[in-house]
């Protein structure tokens, strides 16, 4: 539903989350410390029958709320939350913030509605002319020109454009906005999840997204969708690893900013290429970060415990996150630094088990596909343990 902005139509205004580096689906930030996402039913299934073993490698389930979008005096879009009322007081957002700036000046050079594609750049245009304006720009490689700290690279690992931000939280919302106003009725209001936001006790927050496993379908998928995942899980590092990049950003600190890379970087790196763009992902821009490799590999061997023990769980076409701060921790009085990383799965809208809803087939055992690309990825950072 558009509402105009009056004092009758209070909210919560939705910000674009700007440390999303992979997905398509848009996550938006709530608050300091949540975020939200579409809501689709099989995935908050999934985290409202979560098994307690798994529950610190998933973000904080926090429920649903309802979003509509808001027009307002100038044209301007804005996605807009109705507020969780339990133990919250006002919720006020700062005008300051970075998200709501950068939005604000997206907003003033397109015009506050759907964007042209032609202001947009990107590799496929001839075949996004065939398609609606939404599922083109959920198709192509969007190159923001927005001044904004972070080195973006193209899928030959060629620097593009500098900024302060990852670029591709804003593509997507970009067009989830775009798709809301082609495909929805003006009366619509949109469930979302709401859920914890992982990177919020980051300052510089280095984030990895893996697309894991050796099949990315799940089992509803039709058949021509069945085949373009297979074919997408051939052609790269999926079918050899039982893992692909899906998006990453690592804080330099010489050049202080973000280095940035996407989903079509990792669908074209080979085995040799995975293993290089994740030492680049350890790597500040000065020095390899070696002291993370024991705390990664440390909770990756207990999600590896996890994910053997879950029978029937089959955790297709989700993600893991890695994620560490890009800036160093002060030292203690005793001399050590206190390392924090983070390792969490994301996106279970395709997850099945045993007594899943809409189950169309029932798995023995552990997730196969997740175990092996667990496997290589300690293995690979074991590799770069004994080097050091």
């Amino acid at each position: 539903m558009v509402v105009q902005d009056s004092v009758d139509a209070p909210g919560v205004p939705l910000e674009p989350f700007l440390h999303q580096v992979g997905g398509h689906l848009s996550v938006m930030k709530y608050d300091e410390h949540t975020v939200c996402k579409p809501l689709i039913s099989q995935e908050q299934r999934f985290y409202e029958s979560l098994p307690l073993a798994m529950k610190r490698f998933t973000p904080q389930y926090k429920g649903t709320i309802t979003v509509h979008l808001r027009k307002d005096s100038r044209g301007h879009l804005s996605l807009v939350a109705n507020p969780l009322t339990e133990n919250r007081g006002p919720f006020t957002v700062s005008t300051e913030s970075a998200a709501v700036a950068i939005w604000q000046t997206l907003q003033q050079t397109t015009g506050g509605g759907a964007l042209p594609l032609a202001q947009w750049q990107h590799p496929q245009r001839a075949h996004s002319l065939k398609e609606s304006p939404a599922t083109a720009l959920l198709r192509s490689e969007l190159r923001l020109k927005v001044q904004v700290p972070s080195l973006v690279e193209d899928a030959n690992g060629n620097p593009t454009e500098k900024g302060s931000f990852n670029p591709w939280g804003l593509h997507c919302h970009r067009a989830h906005l775009t798709r809301l106003c082609a495909e929805y009725p003006e009366n619509k209001r949109h469930r979302f999840l709401l859920l914890e936001n992982v990177v919020s006790q980051y300052k510089h927050p280095c984030i990895l997204d893996l697309k894991m496993g050796t099949r990315q379908h799940g089992d509803d998928a039709s058949e021509e969708k069945k085949a373009r995942h297979m074919r997408k899980c051939a052609q790269s590092t999926s079918a050899r690893l039982g893992m692909r990049l899906c998006g990453m950003q690592v804080y330099q600190t010489d050049k202080k900013h973000f280095l940035c890379k996407d989903k079509y970087y990792g669908r074209k790196l080979s085995v040799e290429g995975f293993r290089q763009a994740l030492y680049q992902f350890l790597h500040d821009g000065t020095r390899f970060r070696m002291e993370l490799l024991e705390p990664i590999q440390h909770q990756l061997q207990a999600l590896l415990s996890v994910i053997r023990s879950q029978s029937s769980y089959r955790f297709y076409s989700s993600s893991l996150l890695i994620i560490y701060d890009g800036q160093e921790t002060p030292q203690t009085p005793h001399g050590t630094n206190v390392i924090k990383v983070d390792v969490r799965m994301i996106d279970f809208a395709h997850t099945t088990y045993k007594g899943s809803w809409n189950e169309h087939t029932t798995y023995d055992g552990p997730d196969p596909g997740y175990i092996f690309g667990l496997e290589n990825l300690i293995q690979i950072l074991q590799g770069y343990t004994n080097s050091c």
